[in-house]
């Protein structure tokens, strides 16, 4: 397939990425000599991989790791980092255009430099990579091997020409952008997460073709500073995951900002004609036609398990799910386990972490963690946020497990109001009759913030009640948690106890 290019110019190699690339995976570096026998042997350098290398040789193993790449995986390099610190810079954009709303005066000639804030960027990317380094791995004792892994049997891989024996393996490599099949997409050229961070230039126009989480943050920050962006999604509606209110709220988010959003709509073919690209979409029986100056794709991920071997393995896997695991995250071959993208749904950096601890207390101390038993919170990083833990509403009543809500709107949060950012709520679902907190969803700035504190509570078994008596301090906007605590507190007060409770405080 040909490779997705970038209708726009494309990032330097300047000191900046040079740093990067130096840390990440060095120009000079040359693989060690193997060990005999290595008690862990990992595939893969992205979060999982990291995690697990220094977790392990921490704990005293003999440790490999092998990348074919670079270091630091999705997260570091195409995915959270770069993400989220182009956001905040669009997020400014937008503020200095809404001035007026915080009482302020709004620039007169608000000028976007989509070159400097893609400098920013790298940047901060390349200090980021400090953490993900060579040289650190190397530091804690980690054999680091750079090039394709390749099993070669039960208990042994190769990487570049060297044959590496484990006593355990840990298969962390990752996923991909899933190419859409759309005839004409490869010959026009289209961007993804792992190609769109390279640009320097702003397209002038912008097809979104997906409504998941990348295609929502990366739309609001391309129209915000100043891209004219259409959002593509073959579904009645985007972050089908989401509650729908929560969902709504975020629609009419992009509405303000001038993001069309097309449901219900297929791209069914792409040309380019006079420099331009064209795009024919159909929405029902409705045929219409964009012409855009970039395509960015975000229609799911698919697990990196090509060219691996597993079958010589004897691990288990699916092309489109991944490797398949048990609840230890073991493979088939007891000896191999897998962690992060690779082998789970939830394809987040977070998830990538935990699961990469579990394996190397499975693994190397016959541990018995369950993935399944983890409190797993996500969060969509757009403007407003949208975060959630636990069960949905529609999760629960699948299971015959009676709900009751308490949702308290951002506009009664006097921070909220404050800080003119009212649009949003704190959404919490508890078992009916107590106070254990089931899952919750926050729609609002700090969303991601936010949902921890809702998390820790789930985890630790701290129900609503004890919330309640949890001193927030004023004025945050996380009070809105522990209103909806108040909110269920006074669902106690039956007609009976406040009958008793009159009669008390009137004798």
């Amino acid at each position: 397939m040909k490779r997705p290019d970038a209708p726009c110019p494309t990032a330097p190699a300047d000191a900046i990425e040079h740093e990067r690339l130096e840390n990440v995976r060095p120009a000079a570096w040359r693989n060690p000599q193997p060990a005999n026998c290595y008690g862990l042997v990992i595939v893969g350098g992205g979060t999982a991989g990291l995690v697990a290398a220094h977790a392990a040789a921490a704990l005293g193993a003999r440790v490999a790791l092998i990348e074919r790449n670079l270091l630091g995986g999705d997260c570091l390099n195409v995915g959270c980092v770069p993400s989220k610190a182009i956001l905040r810079t669009a997020r400014l954009y937008a503020e200095m255009r809404d001035a007026g709303q915080y009482g302020a005066r709004t620039p007169a000639d608000v000028r976007v430099d989509f070159a400097a804030a893609m400098a920013r960027m790298r940047g901060i990317r390349a200090r980021i990579s400090r953490a993900d380094s060579v040289r650190r791995l190397s530091a804690a004792g980690v054999d680091v091997f750079f090039g394709q892994a390749r099993f070669t049997g039960m208990d042994a891989l190769s990487a570049d020409g060297a044959t590496l024996r484990f006593k355990k393996a840990m298969i962390a490599t990752g996923s991909r952008p899933d190419t859409p099949s759309i005839p004409g997409l490869v010959e026009a050229g289209f961007l993804t997460n792992e190609n769109v961070f390279d640009l320097t230039g702003l397209p002038r126009r912008l097809l979104v073709i997906g409504g998941g989480p990348l295609g929502c943050e990366l739309a609001q920050a391309f129209c915000r500073f100043g891209a004219q962006v259409t959002i593509a999604q073959h579904w009645p509606l985007f972050l089908p995951r989401e509650e729908r209110d929560a969902a709504q709220l975020l629609a009419d988010a992009f509405a303000r900002d001038g993001i069309e959003v097309r449901l219900n709509t297929r791209a069914v073919a792409v040309r380019v004609e006079g420099g331009q690209k064209f795009v024919d979409l159909v929405s029902d029986d409705y045929h219409s036609t964009v012409a855009v100056d970039a395509i960015l794709t975000g229609t799911g991920r698919v697990p990196n398990v090509d060219d691996l071997n597993l079958e010589g393995a004897g691990v288990d896997y699916d092309k489109a799910d991944g490797i398949r695991v048990d609840d230890f995250l073991r493979t088939s071959n007891r000896r191999i386990y897998a962690a992060g993208d690779a082998c789970l749904a939830h394809k987040f950096t977070h998830t990538a972490d935990a699961s990469a601890r579990i394996v190397v207390r499975n693994a190397l101390f016959h541990g018995r963690q369950r993935m399944s038993a983890l409190t797993i919170p996500w969060c969509t990083y757009t403007d407003p946020a949208i975060a959630h833990v636990g069960l949905y509403v529609s999760e629960a009543n699948r299971r015959n497990i009676p709900v009751k809500t308490f949702t308290i709107p951002m506009h009664e949060v006097d921070r909220a109001i404050a800080d003119g950012e009212e649009t949003g709520f704190v959404k919490i679902h508890v078992k009916e009759r107590t106070d254990r907190i089931l899952g919750a969803t926050i729609v609002a700035r700090h969303a991601g913030d936010m949902i921890n504190e809702i998390t820790l509570a789930m985890v630790a078994g701290i129900g609503l009640r004890t919330l309640a008596r949890v001193i927030h301090a004023y004025p945050t906007q996380g009070e809105a948690i522990r209103k909806a605590a108040d909110a269920y507190k006074r669902t106690r007060l039956t007609p009976t106890i406040r009958s008793l409770l009159r009669r008390w405080l009137q004798w």
